[in-house]
């Protein structure tokens, strides 16, 4: 953080003067008690960490940083890793690492250090009471699966200089290796009766023949001819020879490994139970309130969340029917489509960039693109998503839309604002601007992150005349919003009663029945999908509540002296972090 590091510098001069003027001859140990000290050490084993962690994996350092070696880091063996059951060498790393980091005073440090300790702490325990549940772990899921965003990680695997090349070719290379241990992996699952149900084996091998069926058309080559010819620092033939051997690579090491992994998965068919969520397993619910932790950034109890969201379920219903009330034809306008004045991406992004400003800190200038996923993987990734940049660029910043899905204008407009402005791209890059620690862009937190985008949706409404074809645009914006929080709060209950209290689909069904979706095979689709992805929906809605409950706390502390725009700032400041550490420093 260069701003932080002026005043840390000034601050140890007039430290210095100080001691020379009043205290020389005290000695070195008064310094070694000043706050400062305590913050230099403090960012210096944070930065020990750092590059510890960036440093197992060459996709995450390159993700992580563009320029290593500015940073004093070495770049790793281009190789994607391995996957094994056997963590014990990372839960004695990580133990040490508690135990230096409780040596710190809290009192010494700086606020934001302050955050960086509490952060980290929690992190660190929470990642150790993973230890006898290491099997229900999964790399694997049809949408969210590695196997599915592999490709596209290394689609834009950006290159900024010549090595970047040669490691991404390398890359490539092990991607062998590294589905092989995925596979022993879930051999273990397989002999421990925790092996995924048949339907999601289908489903994931579909998305990896997908993948593989056209090897001379494979989007991965389109990208990498035109990423070698943007790069423009080849000859021509150069180039060529570049894009002849990704070509081979890419038929002689990747397309074979995807075939190898199908190959392996199909030979645990039928090892594993009927679909079920995790309460029907050893150690189960125990694992859930793992992911609530690790993944959603919550240390409440089940039962307290359970109760949360049927307060705002109930809250929601109650003013949907006064809307429609008033308002009837809302319904039937939402129903039938309503347009948007421009059906451009960027420009729509441009255009929230300035509306936000009413109630956001200004972004400033941010440089941006939108993409569209290729059709060959349109049926297996998410709708939209955002790929963060590295922390010594913050750029670049993309933005990728699935064509696949339909959307009705409310629903672009939504879904921009959640990867854009003022969701993931925005959140991103006003955190970054302040320069955190570097620690802070690799380890952060799930809910935080896409609860606050969540919560960016909830706050367009008044924004929406700018963007809506309609007689009444902010309250179809408004009532737009209301369904979409339904709909995520009764997939919440669902993800806690599938994987918490062991609800059968059968049993789900009749819970999607009383809203209205009686449908055999929507809630097939919709239990299938909560089975994979455990406690994903509790990061968007539950991340989202809290966001909502900290605004309404701060309202009733603060009363008329509450400022909306101010909340925000005070939130993307601390960035993000799980909900405990962030309520402590909100209050």
């Amino acid at each position: 953080m260069r701003s932080y590091l002026h005043r840390y510098k000034k601050s140890i001069l007039i430290g210095l003067s100080l001691c020379l003027v009043l205290f020389a001859g005290m000695g070195l140990g008064f310094l070694s008690s000043h706050v400062w000290s305590q913050n230099g050490r403090f960012r210096a084993f944070t930065n020990e960490i750092f590059e510890k962690e960036v440093s197992e994996s060459m996709l995450t350092l390159h993700y992580s940083l563009a320029h290593p070696e500015k940073k004093g880091i070495s770049r790793p063996a281009p190789s994607l890793g391995t996957v094994s059951s056997n963590m014990d060498g990372t839960y004695r790393l990580y133990t040490g690492y508690l135990e230096k980091l409780k040596t710190f005073s809290p009192d010494k440090l700086s606020r934001e250090n302050q955050i960086t300790l509490d952060m980290l702490l929690l992190y660190f325990h929470t990642q150790l009471s993973l230890k006898d549940h290491i099997l229900l772990e999964e790399m694997l899921s049809p949408s969210l699966g590695i196997q599915a965003q592999l490709p596209v990680l290394l689609a834009e695997y950006t290159f900024y200089e010549d090595q970047d090349i040669a490691d991404y070719l390398n890359l490539l290379s092990s991607i062998g290796l590294y589905f092989q241990s995925i596979l022993e992996f879930e051999e273990e699952k397989s002999r421990a009766g925790l092996f995924m149900s048949d339907t999601t084996l289908d489903r994931i091998l579909d998305q990896c023949r997908a993948f593989i069926q056209n090897p001379d058309s494979n989007y991965m080559l389109e990208v990498f001819s035109r990423k070698i010819k943007d790069y423009g620092k080849f000859s021509e033939a150069d180039e060529q020879k570049l894009i002849a051997r990704h070509e081979n690579i890419l038929k002689d090491r990747v397309i074979p490994a995807y075939q190898n992994l199908i190959n392996g998965l199909e030979s645990f068919r039928g090892t594993g139970r009927a679909s079920c969520g995790l309460a029907h397993f050893k150690g189960g619910r125990e694992y859930y309130e793992y992911l609530l932790k690790s993944s959603v950034g919550s240390y409440v109890p089940v039962s307290r969340i359970q109760k949360r969201l049927l307060t705002q379920l109930s809250h929601d219903l109650k003013l949907m029917r006064q809307i429609l009330t008033e308002q009837p034809s809302l319904a039937g306008r939402l129903q039938d489509g309503v347009s948007l004045l421009n059906t451009e991406p960027n420009k729509i992004l441009e255009t929230l960039s300035q509306c936000i400003q009413k109630d956001f800190p200004d972004p400033g200038n941010v440089s941006y693109e939108v993409r569209f996923v290729h059709p060959s993987m349109e049926k297996h990734l998410s709708p939209a998503f955002y790929l963060t940049p590295p922390l010594d660029t913050g750029s670049p910043n993309i933005i990728y839309i699935n064509q696949a899905d339909q959307r009705s204008g409310p629903e672009l407009f939504s879904t921009l604002a959640h990867e854009g402005f003022p969701g993931h791209l925005y959140q991103t890059l006003y955190f970054g601007s302040a320069e955190p620690s570097d620690i802070r862009y690799l380890i952060s937190c799930g809910g935080y992150v896409e609860g606050w985008a969540t919560y960016a949706e909830s706050c367009i409404s008044s924004y929406a005349g700018k963007f809506l074809k309609d007689t009444a645009p902010e309250d179809t914006a408004s009532l737009f919003w209301l369904n979409r929080s339904i709909n995520l709060c009764i997939y919440s209950l669902l993800d806690i009663g599938i994987h918490y209290q062991g609800w059968d689909q059968i049993r789900a069904g009749h819970f999607l029945k009383a809203f209205g979706i009686g449908d055999a095979s929507v809630i097939r689709s919709i239990y299938q999908y909560i089975v994979e992805t455990p406690a994903n929906y509790l990061k968007y809605y539950w991340g989202y509540l809290n966001f909502l409950d900290l605004r309404e706390s701060q309202k009733q502390k603060q009363g008329k002296n509450f400022d909306l725009k101010t909340f925000h700032r005070k939130l993307l400041q601390t960035g993000p972090v799980p909900f405990p550490v962030l309520e402590k420093y909100i209050n």
